[in-house]
């Protein structure tokens, strides 16, 4: 083969034997790597729950000091943003923004009185239904 051959070989570029090799090595990273980057997106979703239920936990005791009661299930979390009707103690807001939803996009549970304490609240976790494992676990102020 001489030089001018090797130039137009040069010039035509790869193969689809080369190219389809490439994709297969490529196809075969991303199947090793995918599954552990999207297991750490999971979990970073339940940490970001837990300091959302901290955080809102914390104003609701900090609403209780106030007012000497938790909000009723009827005022609800939002009774932690906008004075009740007829609540002179109450000196909120006691959130700096609004109600967060959970990292799912669902609105977090609040209930009074609580099964084991004196006010639940919860998010159901990544299939929006109570029980379940894994990132579809509850999870509580517990």
């Amino acid at each position: 083969m001489g030089l001018r051959e090797l130039r137009v070989r040069q010039a035509r570029g790869f193969t689809l034997l080369e190219l389809l090799v490439v994709v297969v090595i490529i196809g075969l990273l991303a199947g090793f790597v995918a599954p552990r980057y999207f297991g750490q997106v999971g979990k970073s979703e339940v940490v970001a729950a837990r300091a959302q239920i901290d955080a809102i936990e914390k104003a609701l005791d900090q609403y209780r000091l106030d007012v000497g009661r938790y909000p009723s299930n009827e005022l609800g979390l939002n009774a932690l943003l906008m004075r009740p009707v007829g609540e002179a103690k109450w000196n909120g807001p006691y959130l700096r923004k609004e109600v967060p939803l959970d990292p799912w996009g669902k609105p977090y549970v609040y209930k009074i009185p609580g099964e084991k304490h004196e006010f639940d609240l919860v998010s159901y976790g990544k299939d929006g239904r109570p029980g379940g494992s894994g990132e579809d676990a509850d999870l509580t102020n517990h």
